[in-house]
């Protein structure tokens, strides 16, 4: 009888809830499905996100948010990558509008500039005044560096007069942020502007260690567990591991047609592009219907290439 109770205590002490730690397994908020959750359904997470990132003047800071309509949101061939649009309520009564990107493409100096004037012009409807218009704010986190010339990592824009740059058009700033260059200790550790960048960077599928400064902020914190992999449906991870698959898609077409440039035509230059193509896209693990809709050939063509390789 004492072995069984000595027994049934090592058991008791190995699997008491205060000593058998789980650890938690996250998914990467830089996702649309993950960052939609955290953002796109908290209005006071995303305050906090914004009020921390867009640099406000007079003492503004946002006070509300109202979640844009996918049929308020100005159609036009650059909004894939739009994650959250929300219009904007300060402690000044002044109303304006967000849009969010996420992920750097060709062009994205003009996409974001279309997208920001595009916001700020449908605002606009026939018989009302151009003073009702409201500013409008493009802010995009990126995982690319597109400027290679420095080590900055916030740059903002808006419309100045070079000479006096005291004078200003406002109406559209546009912010972007290269989290690859983002580096914490350039600013104090628990500085909420460093704290939401920190959460965009480090967490991902292989975080397995949070470091103590993310957990003892609540807003954080609670962010921390909305990325939790146990608070997804298994619909929302094949959404989540869909969008993966389009944006390697998307950086083997980027990277492919970039190669078919530098062939600078010739025939040759062509068929080893699209061979190099189609053996990434391989690679990464498309079966061969998808390489031969993506790569506009025949599946037989497709397997003759695969099969010499």
């Amino acid at each position: 009888m004492c072995v069984i109770e000595n027994f049934m205590l090592i058991l008791h002490k190995i699997f008491n809830y205060k000593n058998f730690i789980i650890m938690a397994r996250y998914l990467d908020p830089k996702n649309d499905v993950v960052f939609k959750k955290v953002f796109g359904q908290n209005p006071h997470l995303l305050i906090s996100f914004l009020n921390s990132q867009l640099t406000f003047e007079n003492g503004s800071v946002i006070e509300s948010i109202k979640y844009l309509k996918d049929e308020l949101i100005p159609d036009n061939p650059f909004k894939k990558r739009s994650i959250v649009d929300v219009r904007c309520t300060d402690n000044f009564k002044r109303e304006f509008i967000v849009e969010m990107q996420m992920e750097w493409v060709d062009a994205f100096f003009e996409r974001m500039l279309f997208n920001t004037a595009a916001i700020y012009s449908r605002q606009l409807k026939r018989g009302n005044k151009h003073l009702q218009l409201q500013p409008v704010y493009g802010l995009a986190i990126l995982n690319d560096n597109f400027d290679k010339e420095t080590d900055e990592y916030y740059h903002s824009f808006e419309m100045m007069n070079p000479k006096n740059p005291k004078e200003k058009i406002a109406g559209m700033n546009i912010v972007f942020i290269e989290l690859e260059k983002f580096v914490p200790k350039t600013k104090p550790e628990k500085e909420l502007a460093v704290l939401w960048l920190r959460f965009l960077k480090e967490i991902d599928e292989t975080a397995c260690e949070i470091s103590s400064e993310l957990k003892e902020n609540e807003l954080i914190k609670e962010a921390l567990e909305l990325c939790e992999e146990a608070a997804y449906t298994d619909e929302e991870r094949l959404a989540y591991d869909k969008y993966w698959d389009e944006i390697r898609c998307e950086n083997l077409l980027i990277e492919g047609k970039f190669a078919e440039g530098k062939a600078e035509g010739k025939a040759e230059g062509v068929q080893e592009t699209q061979t190099e193509f189609i053996l990434n896209m391989d690679k990464e693990g498309f079966c061969m219907e998808q390489i031969a809709k993506i790569a506009k050939i025949s599946i037989e063509k497709v397997k003759e290439i695969l099969n010499k390789k």
